[in-house]
């Protein structure tokens, strides 16, 4: 568990739902429930809310012991449509509260450039009591300065691209430095990083995985991860990160593996701009 700045509780180690299609979701999760999994991230943009509430309905898991993490559309930026949309967030998911709840993207160049007022709208939603915890994802240094310097309010964390091709060092740091945790979103490169020699050598030693070394170098960074795999036995396996340790020197192996900006395999923060019709 990773404590966060307003002293709520977060599991290091989740389930992602991104791509998931909303027809597999209530199946892919239920699932993720049965391995152990007890954080699930999903969002209004991939549409597969509803799934995720009927597999964590069917779990018959009391509501207490899971962790549910949504995030706002980028057609929703506006404080009025924060407040609709995650009302019905919270009926797609049927609960009477959500954990976490994240600001998808800045979109600096949208919305005449406001994101702090969709800000605000967020860390509204805690102070009424149907949000434990309010976020941001993709929000580089000047993002997190701008919402921090005009609010006086630090989000919980920040989700970011991260991986060991593209560690985002600047957006990490400026996370840390503010006391936001880190979110790692595509934490195996989506994929990329499992063909490399590097992590095949580590893993090799270790009689692991390739994917279970490169989550376990994000779990010993601090960063909080959710892996996505629609087949369980690969669910276990990115389960099981807590009876190995990678050394020192092989952290700093797979650190030294950073491509910088061309190992980006996502969308710029400060450019992207798309919003779902």
């Amino acid at each position: 568990m990773i404590t966060l700045n307003d002293k709520t509780t977060i599991p290091q180690l989740g389930f992602g739902t991104y791509l998931v299609q909303p027809e597999e979701t209530a199946a892919a999760v239920s699932s993720a429930l049965e391995v152990g999994y007890r954080h699930i991230d999903t969002a209004q943009m991939y549409e597969n809310e509803a799934g995720v509430g009927a597999a964590v309905a069917a779990s018959g898991l009391p509501r207490d012991e899971l962790y549910l993490t949504s995030k706002l559309s980028n057609a929703a930026h506006r404080p009025d449509d924060v407040r609709r949309t995650f009302g019905e967030t919270l009926d797609r998911l049927r609960v009477d509260y959500l954990d976490l709840f994240l600001i998808h993207w800045p979109l600096p160049s949208r919305y005449d450039g406001d994101f702090v007022s969709t800000w605000k709208a967020m860390t509204e939603l805690v102070a009424d009591g149907r949000l434990r915890s309010a976020g941001v994802s993709n929000f580089e240094p000047g993002h997190l300065e701008r919402i921090i310097g005009e609010t006086g309010v630090a989000p919980a964390v920040n989700q970011i691209e991260a991986h060991p091709y593209f560690p985002n060092t600047a957006a990490r740091e400026a996370s840390l430095a503010h006391g936001i945790k880190v979110e790692a979103w595509g934490p195996l490169a989506q994929g990329a990083v499992l063909h490399d020699e590097t992590i095949a050598k580590i893993a090799a030693a270790h009689g692991r995985a390739a994917s279970q070394v490169v989550l376990r170098w994000h779990i010993q960074r601090g960063d909080i991860i959710f892996p996505k795999s629609m087949r369980p036995e690969r669910m276990r396996e990115n389960f099981a990160l807590f009876d190995f340790v990678l050394t020192d020197r092989e952290m700093a192996t797979i650190d030294a593996l950073d491509k910088g900006a061309i190992g980006r395999v996502g969308p710029n923060p400060g450019t992207f701009d798309w919003i779902p019709s």
